[in-house]
């Protein structure tokens, strides 16, 4: 095209609308790919917080990780251990048997699939036990039927991006339906 070749309101909206719609789909893509599982994370355990005789997360709920990611449990008081009562087939993981207190610090990599229980020996009969769930995608299986889930930021993503294909779409039909003569009376 000649660059002094005038362009049509039409011809233009549609280059536009296109333009929108490929910006869209290519930024929904990359964020789905930022946010995907694989290992390397990292997770970190209180062990006794405040005094009280729980790991958290662990104790109440479960904490899920994928493979390869780093637990590091920080010991917030007294005389606790790591006693793993069940961890995996095939799985290496030995806990840290001497009591510790406070910040003390261990880590270990999980990178065994399944499920590890483990509880303080001094207070085990208080309820101090914990379970790691080590799964595919680090997250809580979904509950509820229905379709796949999206990470919030693919959410954001995809959201923002309708909303701008619906802005665009909508300024179109304006210009096209409302739209007048712009050629200048010589």
């Amino acid at each position: 095209m000649d660059s002094d070749t005038p362009v049509s309101r039409r011809r233009f909206l549609q280059g536009a609308a296109g333009a929108t719609a490929a910006a869209a789909s290519a930024g929904v893509a990359t964020a789905q790919e930022g946010e995907g599982g694989g290992g390397g994370g990292s997770a970190t355990v209180a062990v006794g917080p405040n005094g009280d005789y729980v790991y958290t997360p662990g104790t109440e709920d479960p904490l899920y990780v994928s493979p390869g990611t780093t637990v590091t449990f920080e010991w917030e008081s007294d005389n606790h251990n790591i006693n793993p009562t069940s961890v995996p087939e095939g799985a290496e993981w030995e806990g840290h048997m001497p009591t510790e207190n406070t910040g003390f610090s261990y880590e270990h990599t999980f990178e065994t699939l399944g499920t590890y229980e483990y509880q303080c020996d001094p207070h085990a009969g208080l309820g101090m036990k914990g379970t790691i769930i080590v799964n595919e995608t680090g997250a809580p299986p979904s509950t509820g039927g229905g379709g796949p889930s999206l990470p919030d930021s693919a959410m954001s993503l995809a959201v923002g991006t309708v909303a701008a294909m619906l802005t665009t779409l909508s300024l179109a039909y304006v210009f096209l339906r409302y739209g007048g003569d712009y050629e200048t009376p010589q």
